[in-house]
């Protein structure tokens, strides 16, 4: 399983949000470049990066810093927020990023993005997907900076781009998300159960290397933390073996 640093943008800054809630925002004193330099010498290979103005406002704020942090060439860019077009995402592809981390759209309009899936082939986009859990347990998905709560469980969600090539997918539990409250081990269990061939992206509640073992276990392909290790909570040498270039 596969570590990847993740680095929220709203206004130019690096924050980090309480479940997602624009209100409960923590902001970090440290620059987007400062962070790629220290997660290139953690051994890194990719870096998540989300532009959370994007998200909200569904037009790219921090593509500058984007295009600045892809320029630097030593790690792979995975950039999501505000792609909601077919010529943003191309732009964003031309511009350096690896893949494009399609959000709303992804759930909103699935034929279009399935389009895009097989003009630019399976790994250069990843479909994000945010979920909150129902009464019953079931995983239902949010939509525009998670603002906006739909009836569509994950399932249906993912299994709308069966015979699209999807290969990606990173799934965000918003109720963990920021949280540090540990991932939700058994929504990842259930996701490789029902779609094996996904490469699962896990995102949300990481708090040590403990529970990058558990995810590892439960069969996420990747592990997307910020906080963590934003705030140093998790030795360096003890992400080593989930950073392909340590």
């Amino acid at each position: 399983m596969e570590l990847i640093p993740a680095i929220d943008l709203k206004g130019g800054r690096c924050v980090r949000l309480y479940q997602g809630d624009f209100d409960a925002e923590t902001r970090y004193d440290v620059t987007p470049e400062g962070l790629y330099e220290r997660y290139v010498a953690f051994g890194a290979r990719t870096l998540h990066v989300v532009d959370l103005d994007g998200a909200r406002d569904g037009a790219q704020a921090h593509r500058e810093i984007v295009e600045a942090l892809a320029a630097r060439g030593r790690l792979r860019l995975q950039v999501g927020g505000g792609l909601r077009d077919r010529a943003t995402v191309e732009r964003a592809l031309a511009g350096g990023v690896a893949r494009a981390v399609i959000g709303s759209l992804a759930v909103t309009d699935p034929d279009v993005v399935a389009g895009w899936l097989r003009a630019h082939g399976p790994d250069r986009l990843v479909l994000a997907f945010d979920v909150r859990l129902d009464s019953a347990g079931v995983p239902r998905v949010t939509t525009h900076g998670w603002k906006d709560q739909s009836t569509l469980s994950l399932w249906d969600a993912v299994a709308r781009y069966a015979t699209a090539g999807l290969r990606h997918v990173l799934c965000t539990d918003v109720g963990r998300d920021g949280a540090m409250s540990g991932p939700n081990l058994d929504l990842y269990v259930e996701a490789v159960r029902r779609f094996p061939e996904i490469e699962w992206q896990a995102s949300g509640g990481v708090r040590d290397a403990r529970d990058l073992w558990a995810l590892a276990d439960a069969g996420a392909a990747a592990a997307v933390s910020g906080r963590a290790l934003l705030e140093g909570r998790i030795p360096p040498e003890e992400l080593k073996p989930f950073l392909p270039a340590a």
